[in-house]
């Protein structure tokens, strides 16, 4: 089984931020699917069904962003997942908007729900950075994820999930090298500039 985890905080008043985008994934990689959210399970929302010929299990962990390796330890440890078997999925603020950054393993680049995921697991984690964009001039890190996305953001967003949902799609299907070849590359290099997305902009 393949388990696909999008971070967030719980409750509609955070439901659109930038910080939420982990969530926003999931639901749209489960609307694609047909895999309904429908349940409570280690402490966060869960669905699990079959798409592509690949059983594939989805969770939006409600432990607060801070806390998220609380959920994803306890899938883990139910299901005796092998850590090639997850993806974590997390907003990038070194990314432009709709931007993804597929790894294989390393550090936390500064995203704190990673970072407590990390330190129960280990580095060897798969992870999909979606570009939330930078703050402006003079804006905290903390401050701007905490924030919704502008009407001129909505369709490099929209774009954003599209993309993303394809590249879930991949990894559970042929894994993450596969996966990075052919969408960490930004789909027009004409107008969207390359980033690493690694080194982080402080800690959020």
């Amino acid at each position: 089984m393949k388990l696909v985890v999008g971070l967030g905080n719980p409750g509609s008043e955070y439901a659109r931020h930038r910080h939420n985008v982990g969530f926003r994934v999931v639901d749209a990689v489960a609307d694609a699917s047909g895999i309904p959210l429908a349940s409570a399970r280690f402490e966060g929302v869960w669905g699990q069904g079959v798409w592509n010929d690949r059983e594939i299990a989805l969770l939006q962990p409600e432990t607060w962003m801070n806390r998220s390796g609380a959920a994803v330890e306890a899938a883990i440890a139910s299901f005796e997942l092998p850590l090639a078997d997850i993806l974590i999925v997390v907003d990038d603020v070194d990314l432009p908007v709709g931007r993804l950054r597929l790894r294989a393993r390393g550090s936390d680049g500064g995203q704190r729900g990673l970072r407590d995921i990390l330190q129960r697991t280990g580095p060897e984690l798969a992870r999909l950075r979606f570009g939330v964009g930078r703050p402006p001039f003079g804006t905290d890190t903390r401050d701007h994820v905490l924030t919704a996305f502008t009407d001129d953001e909505e369709p490099a967003l929209q774009r954003g999930l599209t993309r993303a949902t394809e590249a879930v799609a991949c990894w559970a299907r042929e894994g993450i090298t596969p996966a990075m070849n052919r969408f960490n590359a930004p789909p027009d290099p004409e107008t969207e500039p390359d980033s690493d997305g690694e080194t982080g902009g402080g800690s959020w």
